[in-house]
């Protein structure tokens, strides 16, 4: 069982402080606290273990420091930024772990570029020395972009030409959408090992500025300041404290407060289970700052995040999960509705904003996600978009027509998903008024209503519920989970793309592609022959 669960206090590998409106975190990799063993994180290279730090920093600086407007990225060590992600690391690892490894590393800096679209923070990376790779990347996710102009120092993203595989974490994708560098140049800086230094950097728009190496600290932080006055504050009294995600691991089943993972191993299917509150919830903004972490829509959701990471790194073989709800969907209703109406105070915002991102890695899950609506059901408002983020939708035909979903006012799009469209427009992309109606309207919908309307995929009665589902789960387990992998991407994301969607549909499933390849990953593939004597041998075939 992987621990996602960290503290400043307990870093190694990162250093955060803060200056009134200004975070600063550099990166201070400790070359022998890797995540498994083998290999070492020199240079400031990184593992997954670099990443959950990284993931906690931009969390707590969101819900612990609203004080905060920028944030400035840099390194603790002389004449290095950083190097990527580790390369003996990836040559060692499992596919599986590689890819989830890119996934998370991925979601982990479009979280950065959340905060600064929705948040109003603005991060600004300060190049001192040598970046490549996923260190480039991480510069990428950043609003502004500085390298230190010493002659020497460049930034890269050597992977094409020196280990045979993609910057995957968003590189590609970030050049050409995000900084809109012409395509030529992407194409030939993506191919030279060495990179480009700063003045050509700045040309081709892969920097903002560049400053000496004696005053370039200097000027990074002047930046962040000026950056932070000119940018409006988050009135706020104080953060909240994020405490630790704490699930108890009982055989095959984790359980959290709201939240339970059952895993069943010889069948390879998994049940997750998501229940409402049970108390009584905060209603006003300074109700959810007195609740903090303990308000039922930031700990449920914390405990979904965390259980969706373990279900990825832990359980590989699970092909098939089951997503079924338990509680008042009365109370679900009740706090969504509260949620829109404080919307605009800092922590409420925030608290929405992490919903929308858990159910993203929701949606970016590579599983089977079948939800299952029964008589113990409360999939309303924000339970109810995890249904729709399923690929079917299985719902009980009760003759009382007591079974019932309900839309909630988030889903008219406070809970996107990674291409923009709610998943309503997503669901109804051939009838965009149906999708905005039912979003306006939000009813409650028995079996026959939800059908009638399409929200539901399969209704069963009561004879023939439990055969219906249980041949559904075994009959999908059965099939080629590369297939269903690609299958399921290709279907969850319809309509246009966006620079995040990219990113997952077709950035990392190339990704994933050429990390089963022989060119990259074989015997005397490029990723294996890295730092040996031998050159890498290929297939010289194009498919």
């Amino acid at each position: 069982m992987t621990d996602f669960q960290t503290h400043p206090d307990r870093y190694r590998h990162w250093r955060l402080s803060f200056d009134g409106p200004v975070a600063r975190l550099e990166m201070a990799v400790n070359p022998t606290q890797t995540f498994a063993p083998g290999y070492e994180l020199k240079l400031n290279s990184y593992d997954l273990g670099v990443d959950i730090e990284l993931a906690d920093a931009v969390q707590r600086i969101r819900f612990e420091h609203p004080e905060v407007r920028v944030v400035s990225v840099g390194s603790a060590l002389d004449r290095v930024f950083c190097a990527g992600a580790n390369i003996r690391m990836l040559a060692a690892s499992s596919h599986p772990f590689k890819v989830n490894f890119c996934k998370f590393t991925n979601e982990t800096r479009l979280s950065i570029e959340d905060s600064s679209r929705h948040s109003g923070i603005r991060w600004v990376a300060g190049l001192n020395g040598t970046t490549a790779g996923g260190g480039y990347e991480l510069a990428l996710a950043c609003d502004e972009i500085y390298l230190v102009d010493d002659g020497n120092s460049a930034v890269s993203l050597p992977e094409v030409p020196l280990l045979g595989v993609l910057p995957g974490t968003g590189g590609l994708t970030r050049l050409v959408d995000k900084r809109k560098v012409r395509r030529d140049h992407a194409d030939l800086f993506s191919t030279l090992i060495e990179g480009v230094k700063a003045r050509r950097a700045q040309q081709w728009n892969l920097i903002d500025g560049s400053w000496p190496r004696s005053s370039f600290a200097e000027k990074v932080a002047a930046r962040a300041r000026e950056l932070a006055q000119d940018l409006p504050e988050r009135k706020a009294a104080r953060g909240i404290r994020l405490a630790p995600v704490a699930g108890r691991a009982e055989g095959n089943t984790l359980a959290y407060e709201y939240v339970t993972l059952q895993v069943e191993p010889e069948k390879r299917v998994a049940t997750l289970t998501v229940h409402g509150p049970r108390s009584k919830q905060p209603r006003t903004g300074a109700e959810y700052e007195q609740a903090g972490d303990r308000a039922w829509a930031l700990q449920a959701f914390r405990e979904l995040d965390d259980a969706l990471l373990q279900l990825r790194f832990g359980h590989e073989t699970v092909g098939v999960v089951r997503v079924q709800t338990r509680g008042d969907a009365d109370a679900v209703l009740a706090v969504e509705k509260d949620l829109l109406a404080q919307r605009q105070h800092w922590l409420v915002n925030e608290i929405v904003l992490h919903m929308a991102r858990v159910l993203r890695r929701l949606d970016l899950t590579a599983r089977s996600l079948f939800a299952i609506v029964d008589a113990e059901s409360c999939f309303t408002g924000a339970l109810f978009e995890a249904a729709l983020a399923c690929d079917r939708i299985y719902m009980l035909d009760d003759a009382a027509g007591k079974v019932q979903v309900a839309i909630g006012p988030l889903a008219n799009g406070a809970l996107p998903m990674s291409h923009g469209l709610t998943r309503l427009q997503c669901r109804f992309l051939a009838n965009p008024a149906h999708a905005a109606r039912l979003a306006l309207e939000q009813p409650r919908y028995d079996a026959r209503s939800a059908d009638e309307h399409g929200l539901v995929s399969v209704l069963a009665d009561d004879i023939d519920w439990a055969d219906t589902v249980r041949m559904a789960i075994e009959e999908r387990a059965s099939l080629s989970p590369d297939a269903l992998t690609g299958m399921e991407a290709s279907l969850r994301f319809g309509g246009p793309e966006t620079c995040d969607s990219k990113i997952f549909a077709r950035l990392s499933a190339w990704q994933n592609w050429i990390f089963t390849r022989p060119n990259a990953t074989g015997d005397e593939g490029a990723l294996v022959s890295y730092g040996k004597p031998t050159k890498a041998r290929f297939d010289w075939r194009r498919t």
